[in-house]
């Protein structure tokens, strides 16, 4: 029998050590072929991503360790391997998709130096054969556009362009082993098909075995040869895949295949009073070329939008990524450089100062698309919540700050007694729940909602739909909701705005532009949303 490329055997994971130990990972079995697509499901927490991470031993040791296990990589054990030989492997043989592309990336370094740094490293290629390299891999990944902006830095892409930075620099050695965490997490609908396309011929024309780890399970269902479910640390079910989905035998997969978020939005008051708005918003960024950095054109972003909140509502702003959709969330609660009217409760914010600001920071607060980046690891959990309370003044004491934070961290079903923990502490989906926390504590009037269920599984997102709708609902808060996931839109707005470079193509009643689209575009992002068809005439069918 032909041996595996990639063989764990009873692989634990812990951190810490006597009573502070935390089992992560518990006795987990797997197997994954050459030219093999497994998949690994699971909720936050179950262990996913730990498990990845330790075949290529990126743990944080010797905080995390192995009570016990084995990972045979071509039949050498990685566990036992020596620093050095682990260099050769990561990257050149097995690369990894990292799930938070802003946090992985270097923010000083250029993306091109980036990339060509895996070629120079593995291949000796000299500057001109990587740039070229280069450029092919970036143009593989639907980025043509950036092959003249070689010498940008990470920040100066949206977060569906960093991940497929990301994607590029992976392929970049054609490993035999590629670990896909949440390859497409930051993606839009049309970019994720694309994606995905051309990850699985990749695998078929490199020969490539790959460990797809992701929360979004109909990924999986059409990728995967094999998939293994894990939860609370354990492989609970493994098998064909398409045989797993018809025929579940484990209840928590049953709980996990079950899991989408559902529903609509509760109905809003159409006389409801405006809060936020703006008219003919424009964010410009412009382009510098020579030594002397002459402005020789603009990136527009956002190029003449007017959107209105209105209090109680759930605007969705959809669009691909780059379209300018968390520019405009940005730009609206003056975190962006703008112009245009910007009106709160009718009165003009554009032009106050960051002092004149101040107070009016916590009626509208946001959530950004990556938590990592937006938490310091040097803050525990409650300081990071507590920062806001502090800047506002609001609390008296410190027992009144611990408490708000406790009953900030409940509403996101996250346990209060882990506030004093740091971020790495957590798994992705409930960084991101801390993040949404962060933004509940000052008891806003709006949120602007960047991505907020990117990071998280299908059971966790319709947990946070349901709780965002409640909270809505008991506070009559207004939402600015930006997503690639239209299924999540779906259930939480009453208006959806569609953009495209910067305009707006389409907006109207939810239901309108989501079920009856008028716009060509729109007509595309909703039947790859939903997996329909448009007829030659347009009308989207499913």
């Amino acid at each position: 029998m032909t041996q595996p490329l990639l063989k764990i055997e009873n692989l634990s994971v812990s951190f810490g050590r006597g009573d502070r130990e935390v089992q992560a990972v518990r006795d987990v079995d797997m197997e994954i072929n050459t030219g093999e697509i497994v998949g690994l499901v699971g909720e936050s927490g179950s262990g996913k991503s730990v498990s990845a991470l330790s075949i290529l031993k990126l743990l944080p040791y010797p905080v995390a360790w192995h009570p016990s296990g084995k990972i045979f990589f071509e039949g050498e054990d990685m566990l036992s391997a020596a620093e050095a030989r682990l260099r050769q492997v990561r990257g050149n043989d097995i690369a990894m998709i990292f799930q938070e592309p802003l946090n992985s990336l270097n923010p000083l370094h250029a993306i091109g130096r980036q990339i060509g740094e895996v070629l120079s490293l593995h291949q000796g290629m000299s500057e001109s054969a990587a740039k070229a390299r280069i450029v092919e891999l970036l143009t593989m990944v639907g980025l043509e556009e950036a092959t003249s902006r070689l010498h940008a830095l990470p920040h100066e892409f949206s977060g569906g362009q960093q991940q497929r930075i990301m994607i590029a620099m992976a392929l970049a050695n054609k490993p035999k082993l590629l670990i896909a965490d949440e390859p497409t997490t930051a993606l839009d609908v049309t970019v994720q098909a694309q994606i995905l396309k051309l990850m699985k011929e990749l695998t078929q024309e490199l020969d490539m075995a790959m460990l797809l780890i992701t929360h979004d399970l109909g990924i999986v269902e059409h990728m995967s040869d094999r998939t293994y479910v894990m939860n609370e640390g354990r492989v609970v079910e493994s098998g064909n895949t398409a045989k797993l989905y018809a025929d579940p035998q484990d209840p928590y997969t049953k709980h996990l295949l079950g899991s989408e978020p559902k529903g609509r939005p509760d109905p809003a008051p159409a006389d409801a009073p405006e809060i936020l708005a703006a008219d003919d918003l424009k964010v410009w960024f412009p382009i510098k070329k020579g030594v002397v950095r002459r402005t020789v054109g603009y990136i527009k972003a956002v190029d003449g939008i007017s959107v209105q909140l209105r209090q109680g509502h759930t605007v969705g702003i959809v669009g691909e990524s780059g379209s300018g959709k968390s520019t405009l969330g940005r730009a609206l609660i003056r975190l962006e450089k703008s112009d245009g009217a910007i009106r709160l409760d009718g009165n003009i914010i554009q032009g106050l100062s960051f002092k004149e600001l101040r107070p009016l920071r916590k009626e509208m607060q946001i959530v950004f698309q990556d938590p990592v980046g937006s938490m310091s690891p040097r803050m525990s959990v409650f300081q990071i919540i507590e920062e806001g309370l502090l800047i506002q003044n609001i609390g008296n004491t410190y027992e009144d700050r611990r408490r708000m934070v406790a009953d900030a961290l409940t509403e996101v079903d996250l346990d209060p007694t882990t506030m004093d923990r740091y971020p790495h502490e957590f798994s992705g989906g409930q960084r991101q729940r801390i993040a949404v926390a962060r933004a509940l504590v000052l008891r806003p009037r709006i949120i602007v909602l960047d991505e907020p269920t990117s990071a998280l599984d299908m059971s966790v997102q319709a947990q946070i739909v349901a709780l965002l709708r409640d909270l809505q609902k008991k506070h009559g808060l207004t939402y600015l909701f930006i997503s690639h996931d239209l299924k999540v839109v779906r259930a939480l707005a009453h208006d959806v705005v569609v953009i495209r470079d910067g305009k707006v193509v389409e907006a109207g009643p939810a239901e309108q532009v989501i079920d009856n689209p008028s716009d060509p575009y729109t007509k595309a992002l909703m039947a790859a949303a939903f997996k329909l068809k448009a007829d030659e005439s347009g009308v989207v069918r499913g």
